[in-house]
């Protein structure tokens, strides 16, 4: 993926790490789309960010999703980004049932979502001479935080998904990126936006857009803060990385 010239679509950027990477995109010189469910959140954005683009999707549901690619297709014909950025994480207890409805809506969101936005958008993607699907996984793919099995789940099975489209795509225009964010101080959890132990939005945002800038063509987008968990396995210190890992986060205790 390119740094500039692309036209991009996020859906799930109406906050956090979707709108910073949205907007540091269209600082780069990018046409960017963001896509989220209300649309007057949605109007108050592009009218304080001029050049920036919007369309209403809900992705957790399928008709939804097909009525916003349908728009964006029509109005940016030219679209070679897709990034399935929307996503939620919830705090769950497995040890009584009633964790299922949470365990259902988390798996809509985070991995229906994005298999059903790469469905709405790989054939116009393999059309174009050069295009780009990212995916977001999460560091907990790699090493589970306690309290958030069903989101720890759904971010290994995008990373897998991730690694099974790009056998797929090999040897069309369409590359695959997966995006590993670490904790980062955004609203995902509550009290996440003041942690310690999250690593900064603006600090984030700017590694991965140099990371893009310097590494075109690179598979994975991990920061420094991501590794400990990316390659514990690898490693062998992974026990070692699950047992800190759920010692220094606040939200793991």
């Amino acid at each position: 993926m390119d740094i500039a010239g692309n036209t991009v679509f996020i859906p799930g950027a109406t906050s956090g790490i979707g709108l910073a990477l949205a907007l540091r995109l269209q600082q780069e010189g990018n046409t960017v789309i963001v896509g989220g469910r209300r649309t007057a959140l949605l109007e108050q954005i592009v009218a304080e960010h001029p050049g920036l683009h919007a369309v209403q999707i809900d992705t957790t549901d399928p008709v939804s999703i097909q009525r916003a690619a349908a728009q964006v297709l029509a109005d940016h014909p030219d679209v070679d980004v897709l990034v399935t950025m929307a996503g939620i994480m919830r705090v769950e207890d497995w040890t009584t049932s009633q964790f299922l409805s949470s365990a259902e809506e988390t798996v809509t969101t985070n991995l229906l979502g994005p298999i059903r936005l790469i469905a709405a958008f790989v054939e116009h993607l393999r059309s174009r001479p050069a295009a780009t699907i990212m995916t977001v996984s999460s560091g907990l793919a790699f090493a589970p935080l306690r309290i958030t099995p069903s989101y720890n789940a759904t971010k290994a099975a995008v990373h897998m998904l991730s690694e099974s489209l790009r056998l797929q795509l090999a040897g069309t225009s369409v590359s695959v990126v997966e995006l590993e964010p670490p904790s980062v101080r955004t609203a995902l959890l509550p009290g996440q936006e003041e942690s310690e132990f999250a690593m900064p939005l603006a600090d984030f945002v700017d590694e991965v857009t140099e990371l893009i800038r310097t590494q075109p063509d690179a598979r994975e987008i991990q920061v420094e803060n991501v590794k400990f968990l990316r390659y514990g396995e690898a490693r062998g210190d992974y026990d070692h990385v699950v047992a800190t890992l759920n010692h220094l986060d606040p939200h793991g205790n």
